[in-house]
């Protein structure tokens, strides 16, 4: 493929983390090509090597900048596009010209290719594959969503090298090659804004096993329907497994140990070892006689399902709401009332669209109803937290809705909610003051 690109005008399609890298990636193959790169936003100093320019120094790149940044397709043979921009917003002239940096690290990389995919569950399983083959003295690299953009380890790729690459629904779409070892954990409505359909995301995740071949894996979660689905189609060697929540996680990354033929006992000493990622089922800690948990990265009522079986009863509080990508809450709120949670504290958009469903399935009987609050930040959310919640009792922030409504993203959401439990709980005086 990298031939190819020799005699080429190219052009990178939006300059986030791996569009930087794609341009890195490029002025080393090819120092004096022309490069296009074009994005919505205006853009920063870019690195390469040792040395930083600023891009108006560089002579060699044509930028197309603003908001009709989409009419420089045109003018190219390559497009190397970002996974953040949708195909739905692309001219169906320019996608048979389109790759990406995903396709172009399997089409070329020499060393072994560990691939996960999930709407859920799938940087705490990369990441613990990653720490199993390194504990089992493989050369692991840690890769995709949940590590570093790809491209520029080509250069230093081997056969000894294995890549556990995190593979988003955004990274696979489109895709003509599949790893060696796939690995497929769930399939959940989610991304509705970035796809056509439902089928649409569906079909973008099956490329993780549809072009394996009968001397590959695939390790995948045969309690998933549509995951079972899938599989029947794959040429691949099928191993199938099941599990709930960390449980399924752990039970993949045993799998692709036993793959390489790690020891069991090396194995789970690496599983014993794992600290779990941030803003899943994260426990911040007991305050005021509460405990706090920080599951900011749930995004789809399926997990905040799975997050109220993983804890049990003691559940009185729950933090839910956020942007709306028009999922179903219809079993969230089945779970909320048969947990009888007595707390929910709720952000826009989707914070309404619960209390709403909720209210439907109560019917008349008023007294199964638990208290609702709509609040604007998370400073007023763990306030009334500490208000409600009774001693021994759990306070669980896990919003079933992207984090988009009211705040950047799902990691300033989860690090607010841990910022205010803390300075309150160690400073319950400001609680009863009303300020910081």
């Amino acid at each position: 493929m990298l031939n190819e690109f020799k005699n080429k005008k190219i052009l990178i399609l939006g300059f986030g983390k791996e569009g930087r890298d794609n341009f890195g990636f490029l002025r080393k193959l090819f120092s004096e090509k022309i490069i296009g790169i074009a994005d919505q936003k205006t853009i920063s100093p870019i690195s390469h090597g040792r040395r930083k320019c600023v891009i108006g120094d560089d002579r060699k790149i044509k930028l197309y900048l603003g908001k009709n940044y989409l009419k420089a397709l045109k003018n190219y043979d390559v497009i190397i596009k970002s996974p953040g921009i949708p195909f739905k917003n692309l001219p169906k002239t320019a996608l048979s010209k389109i790759t990406t940096q995903t396709e172009i690290f399997l089409e070329n990389c020499s060393g072994k290719i560990v691939g996960i995919t999930g709407t859920k569950g799938k940087s705490t399983t990369a990441a613990l594959i990653y720490k199993i083959l390194k504990e089992g003295g493989f050369k692991a690299h840690l890769v995709g969503n949940i590590g570093k953009p790809v491209l520029n380890l080509l250069f230093s790729a081997s056969p000894e090298d294995i890549y556990v690459y995190e593979l988003s629904s955004y990274q696979l779409y489109n895709l003509k090659k599949s790893p060696q070892i796939a690995v497929f954990l769930n399939i959940y409505p989610e991304h509705l804004d970035y796809y056509r359909n439902f089928n649409e995301y569906v079909k973008a995740k099956a490329n993780i096993t549809k072009y394996q071949t009968k001397k590959d894996f695939l390790v995948y979660n045969s309690g998933n329907k549509l995951v079972r689905e899938i599989a029947k189609k794959s040429r691949a060697i099928k191993i199938p497994i099941k599990g709930e929540y960390y449980e399924l996680n752990k039970n993949a990354a045993r799998v692709v140990g036993k793959i390489f033929k790690i020891p069991k006992a090396t194995i789970e000493k690496a599983i014993g070892k794992f600290k779990p990622l941030p803003h899943r089922l994260e426990y911040v800690g007991t305050y005021r006689g509460i405990k706090f948990y920080n599951d900011a990265l749930s995004t789809i009522p399926e997990t905040t399902i799975a997050a109220l079986d993983s804890l049990g009863d003691d559940v009185e509080t729950i933090f839910l709401g956020g942007f709306d990508r028009g999922l179903d809450f219809k079993n969230l709120a089945k779970k909320i009332l048969k947990n009888k949670i007595k707390n929910l504290i709720l952000f826009p958009i989707t914070g309404e669209k619960i209390w709403k469903e909720i209210f439907l399935q109560v019917k008349d009987d008023f007294s199964k109803l638990p208290r609702a609050f709509l609040v604007q930040n998370m400073k007023d959310a763990v306030k009334l937290a500490y208000e409600y919640t009774q001693k021994g009792k759990i306070c669980l922030l896990s919003s079933a809705s992207a984090s988009f409504s009211i705040f950047r993203d799902y990691k300033e959401k989860g690090n607010l909610f841990k910022k205010y439990v803390k300075r309150f709980g160690q400073n319950p005086t400001l609680l009863k003051k009303g300020r910081e």
